[in-house]
């Protein structure tokens, strides 16, 4: 199997600046795994590295689509795939649990474009529970959440087209040798290490990259992007946007934590660990080492 190594963890761990002077020990190329850093213009909010930071390592889905295009997990998947059968080395780096799940593990997504507006039309009017029976009657051994509109939408048009969601499977199962470190970091800690980068990113012209994007027409619903086009409209003050930034990307990372801890097998490093480019360095040259299973 091919070898991949993933570097992860919640938001301002240092994933970045880690990742970049293991691959340049092990000569390996880096996919970002970040599902906000695949946009282009969007470098202060995402904290993007620059070209500077990447030490002549190759860098990939990196500002692949402008902001106003879609950019799902579907594209991920078959991207990240691509990528790491063409390179030597690859390296996953980000903080994006789901997309790197679902390019690393043998999961299927159906492509969301296909769906027809005629589907929607025709069952519109009908509510969950009468979707759900409906599915019931094509595809009586489906398991599936009944508030979950669109997936139960989706589910049916599939039902309708001959193909039963209850034949599909999810397998966690890699299909490449993973050595995945998750970079840890104690709650107090990382709350400091947020207010110390949103005022560098303020500094840097985050509000300018927001407005930008604003004159574009462009407002984004993620993290930082939000809070601030609220400043600029006038409906919250600063002080407000900022609490509000920190407090939702406090909840951003402990996600990412309980998702990487309970979804994958990882070797857990403390980023407060004086040898933690080491201890990280040690762990995968030993598993370039080791046989392929």
């Amino acid at each position: 199997m091919k070898k991949v190594v993933v570097i992860v963890g919640p938001t301002a761990s240092g994933k970045t600046a880690l990742s970049v002077q293991i691959a340049k020990q092990i000569n390996a190329e880096i996919i970002n795994g970040d599902s906000v850093q695949v946009y282009q213009g969007l470098n202060i909010g995402s904290a993007k590295i620059t070209d500077r930071e990447k030490e002549g390592v190759k860098h990939h889905l990196l500002d692949i689509r402008h902001p106003s295009e879609l950019y799902t997990v579907y594209d991920f998947q078959k991207d990240a795939r691509a990528l790491i059968e063409t390179i030597e080395r690859p390296m996953i780096v980000g903080g994006t649990g789901l997309y790197i799940q679902a390019a690393l593990y043998d999961y299927e997504f159906e492509d969301e474009m296909a769906k027809k507006p005629s589907f929607l039309e025709q069952h519109q009017d009908l509510s969950n529970q009468e979707l759900y029976d409906k599915l019931l009657q094509l595809d009586p051994n489906i398991k599936i959440d009944v508030h979950n509109r669109r997936r139960l939408l989706r589910a049916l048009e599939m039902a309708l087209s001959g193909i039963l969601r209850s034949d599909k499977k999810r397998k966690d199962i890699p299909l490449y040798d993973l050595c995945i470190l998750y970079l840890d970091v104690d709650r107090k800690y990382l709350e400091e290490r947020l207010h110390v980068r949103l005022d560098q990113q303020l500094a840097q012209g985050f509000l300018d990259e927001v407005k930008q994007l604003s004159d574009q027409n462009i407002v984004l619903n993620m993290i930082g992007y939000r809070e601030i086009h609220q400043y600029l409209i006038g409906a919250i003050d600063e002080e407000t946007m900022k609490r509000q930034i920190i407090k939702k990307t406090k909840l951003l990372a402990k996600r990412q934590k309980t998702w990487f801890k309970n979804q994958m097998r990882v070797h857990l490093l403390n980023i407060t660990d004086p040898n933690l480019e080491e201890q990280a360095l040690n762990i995968v040259e030993q598993f370039y080492k080791e046989e392929s299973s």
